[in-house]
């Protein structure tokens, strides 16, 4: 029992390490993180026991499973707030998404008018697909364009991409909200992994040390080249899933890659072959 609870707190250094750097970076300081630590335990606490079959667990319940004292549990009113925007809900990213999958078409399709004839291809159009006519293209656009995903030459009328991927780099908000998403959604499946809960979830890595800079790159070039496929075809899959999708159907999915490299000193591990990390085993 004592060497789980030196593992477990060994694995959560190694993951929280980055968030202190983000923390750190932003001038949040201890206090903040304390009182979020403290916030998010009594959240997850509540998830376990109505998990467990207990829909209301009481103050006591709380107190023993966090390790928190009475008052700090009562002190605990409401959730916490999240001011960060959902992204999966963005009409800019489905509108740049859709974009991209007709440029696996036809390349063409990068510059478009921004309206045009009801069976003509144009911004309108695309935008009005996507957001299921729900957010004005208009609104959209300025949108893409704020972002630096998108040019817009007022005086001819049309729009053209500029970036192959949704990476809103020019706004930190967005930028935060795609890092909670998919740094938490990446998590989740590696925690409930390691907890060996029911459907095992796809969590794979390959790792090597002791190569160049020159062919990091040159690797990450290579999955970027790999990526961009894949996601068009997931990008088409998951919209037909979603429409063929049956009244009141809730799931969800998010299908993410990473790569990460950086020049570690010379006083670390020496050099290894590659290694293939994969789902935790139990």
């Amino acid at each position: 029992m004592e060497h789980r609870l030196d593992w477990t707190l060994a694995a959560c250094a190694r993951l929280l390490r980055p968030v202190v750097r983000l923390a750190l970076a932003m001038g949040v300081k201890h206090p903040h993180i304390e009182e979020l630590l403290r916030d998010l335990l009594i959240e997850e606490a509540q998830r376990s026991w109505r998990k467990q079959g207990v829909p209301n667990p009481n103050l006591s319940q709380l107190s023993v499973t966090t390790g928190l004292n009475r008052k700090a549990v009562t002190a605990k009113v409401r959730a916490t707030t999240d001011p960060l925007p959902h992204t999966e809900l963005s009409a800019a990213a489905k509108t740049f998404t859709l974009w991209l999958q007709m440029l696996t078409k036809d390349d063409t399709y990068r510059r478009l008018p921004i309206t045009a004839g009801q069976d003509a291809p144009s911004f309108e159009a695309v935008a009005r697909l996507s957001s299921r006519g729900n957010v004005h293209h208009r609104t959209i656009l300025d949108e893409l364009v704020r972002l630096n995903m998108v040019s817009e030459d007022e005086d001819k009328g049309v729009v053209e991409l500029t970036t192959d991927g949704f990476v809103p780099v020019e706004d930190l908000q967005s930028m935060l909200a795609f890092l909670g998403d998919n740094g938490r959604d990446h998590l989740l499946a590696a925690v409930a992994n390691t907890l060996g809960e029911q459907p095992r979830m796809l969590e794979r890595a390959v790792y090597a040390r002791g190569l160049s800079l020159e062919d990091c790159e040159r690797i990450q070039r290579l999955v970027r080249e790999r990526w961009t496929a894949l996601h068009h075809e997931l990008a088409q899959d998951m919209s037909k899933a979603v429409d063929e999708a049956p009244a009141g159907a809730k799931a969800r999915i998010r299908v993410g890659i990473y790569t990460y490299f950086e020049d570690e000193p010379a006083d670390r591990a020496p050099a290894r072959p590659p290694s293939s990390e994969s789902e935790p085993r139990p």
